[in-house]
């Protein structure tokens, strides 16, 4: 088990960009105070919890990577396991005794502190040769013990106060196994798993909050290779599909990184992202990762009060920055911001005047009358259903219905010959307003079970 050679660190430079967007995902939100109720509930991705902390909590303990690689003869992997460490904050004023009391609150000439749990970033690193990884597990075990940090706050006459942080102790393993695929490619299916292994165990009326001091937090992994590479899982070659078909990934998903066309390094994050996504090189701050909504983001950040800003700034140094950016981004900076071209194409000729197929105006298609057969009955306008979303679905909203009665408004035909109910709730107190605006939810017919009755 040795360093990361030089190629590698400079490939991790590059995926580190998305993973660092990863890693700070929701960490604070606009408008960056922890007063904010969307700043109370933190947290959401990548989150993996003390074994003893129970699966009815809907957390996870683990999270497990599979994907095919590659690897050339004598090939290294590397891996890269990053988490954010909570670390809780406790805020103290000074007394007139010359001792410290506990305060929900503590103004500053520059910024108002309150409690709060900081992300500090963790790292765990192994490389490893792939021969290694052929015949048995390689198990690495990791554990980072408690700490505590004081920080002395001095106001005009002295001390004002003190921050105290605490960081308990988190431990975990990583696991990684390679055996090969069969086939003539030499390819091989790469499992990595990390578990969190703390011995904590929760109280009878302990919540989440006091679980996350405990837990690895926004985990995910980066992976490369020396010289071999990664097959995509989303988009696999066709040699491949049936062995990646076989990969279980859970609670995180595997995505080639690095520039196009290139597939040394994978990142495996706990939010699904395409091959080699990137961050706008537009967006100037770690916490900016677009463009029109950074924009937007930052001009309402200037436009905060001075006493809000100063609450950003003691809620963490992360907000804080931010805020600075804000208040010092040069004019030509935002106007980066709005918008970018990332492509253009020749448009050659001119647009017809009117589409080649207009519905409206086919005398063989016409919505209120036409009819569908959907298992053996005959569907169309005032048809009752029963709604059954396919799992293709990927729109919760639709999940939501399964199981809900609708009547059908209307049979749609569209070019490519797919056929299109459109229905409405029946149980839905504003289905009339619907209906009047022509405003309906729309499924295909294996997706719905005729009812009897009108």
């Amino acid at each position: 088990m040795t360093a990361f050679t030089a190629g590698t660190e400079s490939r991790f430079a590059q995926a580190r960009q998305i993973a660092d967007a990863v890693l700070l995902e929701g960490y604070v939100l606009y408008p960056y105070r922890a007063s904010a109720a969307k700043n109370r509930l933190r947290w959401q991705f990548g989150v993996l919890v003390p074994p003893g902390y129970g699966t009815d909590s809907g957390e996870h303990s683990h999270q497990r990577t599979e994907c095919l690689m590659e690897p050339r003869r004598g090939d290294r992997l590397a891996v890269e396991l990053r988490f954010l460490r909570v670390q809780r904050r406790t805020v103290q004023r000074a007394t007139p005794t010359g001792g410290f009391e506990t305060a929900e609150e503590l103004e500053l000439a520059d910024r108002v502190l309150v409690p709060w749990d900081e992300g500090v970033e963790e790292r765990v690193e192994l490389v490893v040769t792939v021969d290694e990884l052929a015949g048995a597990e390689v198990v690495r075990p990791f554990a980072l013990p408690a700490c505590e940090e004081m920080e002395l706050l001095r106001g005009p006459g002295g001390p004002a106060g003190r921050l105290l942080r605490r960081r308990e102790r988190v431990d975990g393993v990583l696991r990684l196994t390679a055996p090969e695929v069969p086939g003539p490619y030499g390819a091989r299916r790469l499992t990595a798993v990390v578990e969190n292994t703390g011995a904590w165990v929760p109280r009878p009326d302990d919540r989440r909050e006091a679980a996350l001091p405990h837990s690895l937090v926004s985990a995910h992994l980066l992976l490369g290779l020396d010289r071999g590479s990664f097959l995509s899982v989303t988009d696999p070659p066709e040699w491949a599909r049936a062995a990646v078909a076989e990969c279980r990934n859970e609670h995180t998903w595997p995505v080639l990184a690095g520039p196009p066309g290139r597939g040394q390094v994978l990142l495996s994050s706990p939010i699904i992202l395409e091959d080699h996504p990137s961050v706008a090189p537009e967006s100037p701050g770690v916490l900016y990762d677009a463009t029109e909504i950074d924009e937007i983001l930052a001009m309402r950040t200037a436009a905060l009060t001075d006493r809000e800003k100063r609450e950003a700034r003691g809620t963490d140094a992360r907000a804080g920055a931010v805020i600075d950016l804000a208040d010092s981004m040069p004019p030509e900076v935002l106007e980066r911001l709005h918008g970018a071209v990332r492509g253009l194409r020749e448009v050659t000729g001119n647009a017809p005047e009117q589409p080649w197929w207009d519905p409206g105006d086919d005398p063989e298609v016409d919505p209120a009358r036409d009819r569908v057969l959907v298992g053996g009955h005959e569907v169309g306008a005032g048809s009752r259903v029963l709604l059954r979303p396919g799992r293709r679905r990927t729109d919760a909203q639709d999940l939501f219905l399964d199981g809900r009665t609708a009547v059908v408004e209307a049979v749609l035909h569209d070019v490519d010959g797919s056929v299109h109910l459109a229905v409405t709730l029946e149980d839905d107190p504003g289905a009339d307003l619907w209906r009047a605006q022509g405003r309906y939810r729309y499924f295909q017919p294996d997706e719905i079970t005729p009812l009897e009755g009108p």
